[in-house]
């Protein structure tokens, strides 16, 4: 008699979403889906909004990564006025977007994933957070409020406030840096790399505990796509499309964010409202690919700073030719993060980063735009049609999360069949399932609108429907 597991919601990922894992007669996993159980809706909110309102409006899709829908929606406004927005507000975006970065990626390695590093995969639920990191290891825990701290403080010191800042703004940003916050972000990158240096040594250390879920986390053969600068080195803000083969081909370069259609098609399935992108040109689902810090570290040539291009060696040889086990998004958040501060330095560095010309003011000029920027979790994209009086009639958004969606579903299967036996259910076999999920650090409050907490609840049905088995966390 076929079996089901239900694992809903999925615990210590940002939003909420259900696994459901099929067992055959014997209690071996015959199918595995991973579910985005609510609607987002964005899309027709903002029809009839005038489009410069879009940048407060799409930041309140998360209060996370608002910050990346500020940036990508604020650049097709830029497309919509037709402007070329001043030098010094394009780096003060850049470096908005790299604390964002820095605070959002703290978060997911820290708070969300630590607990399994540190603990166990085994280990007792009712510690398994972060509170029990920081009962076993005080200084990781302080570490990771610290780091994600600084990421929120430097949101604020230029936008005035941590979440929903409202200084990007189509054209440019409201205001321009003063000496005073230059001075005070510079002042925390030295801490910023400390902290990060010591996460990673500690990083380092723990892995050889993990050689069988690195083996089995969502490690097969994708592409890997993400936004690259003209050199092919790593690009967060702008930039042109690659796509990478498993065997480290490039097999498109240079493709324009704008035509994305040509490129990128998007599939619905029934047991989803997430959306399945996938890349057109290999078809549904052999198009299947991964965004994200794992991705784009792969697909560069260079990170362009000192440390990171070290440690950027160090990652590419965990690979062959690319890295393909998902549970090495870890790793690449944390070189992403030395990348984030050495960066912001150097942009702050720069000779017209106090410029005061930060904005260029139009009229609409287009009834289109686009803006692609990369979000912590991955590749991000606006798309707005206006009228002539810059009504929103019609938008789309193909969201980081959204584009991991099929080999988050793979990923889910290849975990399952590795760890999941139906014939004794456990906790630890569980949360293997669980964690290969948070490994994409999905952002289901971008996809997905949810409202107050939902307990862990796993059941184990009969093929009638009946429960068999039940356990709540």
């Amino acid at each position: 008699m076929s079996k089901q597991i239900i694992i809903d919601p999925v615990t210590r990922i940002e939003g909420h979403g259900k696994i459901t894992i099929q067992l055959d007669e014997d209690g071996s996993v015959k199918d595995a889906f991973f579910h985005v159980t609510q609607i987002r809706g964005f899309e027709k909110f903002c029809e009839g909004r005038p489009f410069y309102e879009m940048p407060s409006l799409m930041a309140r899709i998360c209060g996370i990564c608002p910050v990346s829908h500020l940036i990508a929606s604020a650049k097709a406004c830029d497309a919509i006025l037709g402007v070329v927005i001043p030098p010094a507000a394009e780096k003060l975006r850049r470096i908005m977007n790299l604390a964002q970065i820095i605070e959002s990626h703290a978060l997911s390695f820290f708070y969300l994933a630590s607990p399994d590093l540190l603990l166990g995969m085994d280990s007792d639920p009712a510690s398994r957070n972060i509170f029990g990191v920081l009962k076993n290891n005080p200084t990781l825990a302080r570490d990771g409020v610290r780091m994600r701290q600084m990421g929120q403080q430097v949101v604020e010191w230029l936008g005035g406030k941590r979440i929903h800042p409202s200084w990007i703004v189509p054209g440019g940003v409201n205001e321009p840096l003063t000496v005073e916050k230059r001075d005070q972000i510079l002042s925390a990158v030295p801490e910023g790399l400390f902290i990060v240096e010591r996460t990673l040594e500690w990083f380092r250390g723990i892995l050889g505990k993990f050689g069988r879920e690195i083996q089995e986390f969502a490690n097969f053969p994708t592409l890997y796509v993400g936004l690259v600068d003209s050199d092919g080195g790593l690009e967060h803000y702008d930039g042109k499309i690659r796509v990478m083969d498993a065997s480290g081909n490039i097999i498109s370069d240079m493709l324009e964010p704008g035509s994305y259609d040509d490129y990128i098609g998007e599939a619905v399935e029934p047991f989803s409202f997430l959306k399945f992108p996938y890349y057109k040109p290999m078809g549904y689902e052999d198009g299947i690919y991964r965004v994200g810090p794992l991705a784009r570290l792969n697909i560069v040539n260079r990170c362009g700073t000192k440390r990171a291009d070290e440690m950027l060696q160090e990652y590419k040889e965990l690979g062959r030719e690319v890295v393909q086990s998902s549970f090495h998004y870890h790793f690449a958040r944390l070189i992403e993060i030395v990348f984030a501060f050495e960066k912001i330095k150097e942009l702050l560095g720069e000779d017209d980063i106090l410029d005061t010309r930060v904005r260029a003011h139009a009229e609409p000029n287009n009834l289109e735009g686009i803006g692609v920027s990369e979000a912590p979790r991955g590749t991000l994209i606006h798309h707005y049609k206006v009228d002539g009086n810059g009504l929103v009639t019609w938008a789309n958004l193909i969201i980081a999360t959204g584009h991991n969606n099929l080999a988050m579903n793979r990923g889910v299967l290849q975990v399952a069949r590795a760890f999941v036996h139906g014939k004794q259910m456990t906790d630890g076999m569980l949360n293997r399932v669980e964690a290969v999920i948070r490994a994409y650090d999905p952002c289901l409050s971008c996809s997905t609108h949810a409202v107050g907490q939902m307990p862990l609840r796993i059941q184990l049905r009969s093929s009638a429907g009946e429960i068999v088995d039940e356990v709540v966390r």
